[in-house]
């Protein structure tokens, strides 16, 4: 069994976040695994802290929060960057 590339995008539904979901969404091939965590979900928020991540759309590849998510818009290009859609 291969591995995967494991990303898990925080959203609070809005739409925004349905963009970065179709986004990432587009981007995944079949190294990628995706999980959408709904921010509106106490212990998602929580984990979310955790990690440091204080917006949504945020998108988290295998742990780390991606630059982009930090503080500017979703870039497609920082999420290719970020191993979105190509084998592990």
């Amino acid at each position: 069994m291969s591995e995967k590339r494991m990303i898990e995008i925080y959203s609070a539904g809005c739409p925004l976040c349905l963009t970065a979901i179709e986004m990432v969404t587009e981007l995944a091939c079949d190294a990628c695994q995706i999980s959408v965590l709904n921010m509106n979900d106490n212990l998602v928020a929580d984990r979310a802290s955790k990690q440091g991540i204080q917006r949504v759309p945020s998108i988290v590849v295998n742990g780390a929060v991606v630059d982009c998510c930090k503080q500017d818009a979703i870039d497609r290009n920082v999420l290719i960057a970020a191993g979105i859609g190509q084998p592990v």
